[in-house]
């Protein structure tokens, strides 16, 4: 579903990442770990085409992430990091704009994914906490079914229900065989929830393979410093 190869995205003389190799199969759940300022940011910006490599290449559904950036866009659901909309649109239309730009009528997916995590519609999104505007990124990246989930951690900001609600969901949508790469901070979340992952630091792959090999929670300090 993603094949990097020999990625290097530069900004002047600032790193992004650097050589990075790697690739995630269908059906499965992939976690990408680091630290803030590791490149993994970078890297999900560069796979959906909203930033151009350096050097390398991507390939997103066997698209080219430069050349076909409307066609993957289109197909993939993308959460960012950041939960920002046009603050004083209701919810509702943010969550129809996102479904117009793909040309879908998600209305009844839309409306299942508000009621299961609760979400108020009729607000606007600068009344909105933190939490509630993330909830809104979930039903833009999830109403439309895509194959491939490109979330960039995903629940920052989730109270513990809510991060229930949306485990189990994505958990659904990968039982039917969708894919899911994400980032996290959080190594419980990968451990538990991802078959495979990486670790990146500075920009450099450090680590991939099955979290039963890595056992990341226990052994993730480990491999950042060199001991593993």
């Amino acid at each position: 579903m993603i094949n990097i190869t020999n990625l290097t995205k530069t900004y002047g003389r600032s790193r992004g990442v650097t050589d990075l190799t790697l690739h995630v199969p269908a059906g499965g759940c992939f976690g990408f770990i680091g630290p803030n300022g590791a490149g993994k940011s970078t890297t999900i910006r560069t796979l959906l085409g909203l930033i151009s490599p350096t050097a390398g290449s991507a390939k997103v559904l066997g698209l080219d992430c430069v050349k076909d950036r409307t066609a993957i866009l289109a197909r993939v659901g993308y959460m960012p990091s950041e939960a920002m909309f046009y603050p004083e649109w209701r919810v509702s239309e943010v969550i129809r704009l996102s479904a117009d730009l793909r040309k879908r009528d998600c209305g009844q997916e839309a409306a299942a994914l508000c009621e299961a995590l609760e979400l108020d519609t009729r607000k606007k999104i600068r009344e909105l906490s933190l939490g509630n505007r993330k909830k809104v990124s979930i039903v833009c990246a999830m109403q439309h079914r895509p194959e491939l989930y490109i979330l960039d951690e995903p629940t920052s900001g989730l109270d513990p229900l809510v991060q229930r609600v949306f485990w189990s969901e994505l958990e659904a949508r990968r039982r039917e065989g969708a894919t899911v790469f994400l980032s996290s901070h959080v190594l419980y979340e990968v451990q538990r929830y991802c078959d495979r992952a990486a670790i990146i630091r500075e920009g450099r792959l450090l680590v991939e393979g099955t979290t039963a090999e890595l056992d990341i929670e226990n052994k993730f300090f480990d491999y950042y410093e060199g001991r593993a």
